[in-house]
């Protein structure tokens, strides 16, 4: 009886995965290219939500929501704070934070607070009081969350940190689409879409899908010159701005 009871014991763990849902997520654009006229755009993010047995979620259970956080590449940056000081405004303390993403959106179908508890938030990185940017200092941790904060509201107004929190609709519990803006300013490089799907306060299923966001035309050109070539990009740049200053000096003994 218990060679029996064994296998069964072994697969357990198996069969009480299989029992959870799974998302099938998908972006309405993986390349956004950003020539000179480009003033944003609409990044729709859909997908649905697959249920063992492709049985519909009974009424009865407490709905799953779904969580969509769009993510740029992290970058190093020097945060500092400036002072008013005999009237003048003059740099003060400062701080470094290693992994700050150039770029955070996060959209929900109600603010995130009511849908997981801060562990949660923090694990995933689920709102912009739970993004982990690792400052790069000693300093008192009352010191370091000042700072976080004011780097994520310097971001906040400028669009590159939003929260949305009524922005992801779910149809019939298994169709699902929110929208983010891309601003004008966004950073080029790899980002990413991540999608979760919470229900009683748990993370039960995620996946991720990549989106990338280059330059193009001539702001490519001069993109990929400055990165590839520096020195022959320097050395035009001050060889331009010669020609023309001369080219200004000609016009202006003619006039």
């Amino acid at each position: 009886m218990r060679r029996r009871i064994w296998p069964l014991v072994l697969l357990a763990p198996l069969l009480i995965g299989a029992e959870k849902p799974t998302l099938v997520p998908d972006v309405s654009q993986r390349d956004i290219e950003i020539a000179y006229s480009f003033t944003g755009a609409q990044l729709l993010l859909f997908g649905a939500i697959l249920y063992p047995g492709g049985r519909v979620p009974d009424a009865k259970e407490t709905p799953a929501e779904v969580v969509v956080v769009v993510k740029g590449p992290t970058q190093s940056i020097l945060l500092r704070e400036k002072q008013k000081i005999a009237g003048i405004w003059i740099n003060a303390a400062s701080m470094r934070f290693r992994s700050a993403p150039s770029f955070y959106a996060i959209a929900s179908p109600e603010p995130i607070e009511k849908l997981v508890d801060a562990r949660t938030r923090a694990i995933y990185e689920l709102g912009l009081d739970s993004l982990q940017l690792s400052p790069a200092s000693t300093a008192p941790i009352a010191e370091q969350t000042r700072f976080a904060k004011g780097l994520v509201d310097v971001r906040h107004r400028t669009g590159l940190y939003v929260e949305e929190p009524a922005a992801v609709e779910i149809t019939d519990g298994v169709l699902y689409r929110a929208r983010i803006a891309i601003p004008a300013r966004v950073p080029v490089g790899k980002f990413t879409a991540e999608t979760f799907l919470i229900q009683d306060g748990r993370v039960l299923a995620a996946a991720v899908r990549e989106i990338d966001i280059r330059k193009s035309g001539f702001e490519r050109f001069v993109a990929s010159a400055a990165e590839h070539a520096s020195i022959l990009y320097g050395l035009t740049a001050v060889a331009i701005a010669i020609g023309l200053g001369w080219f200004a000096g000609w016009i202006a003994r003619r006039i």
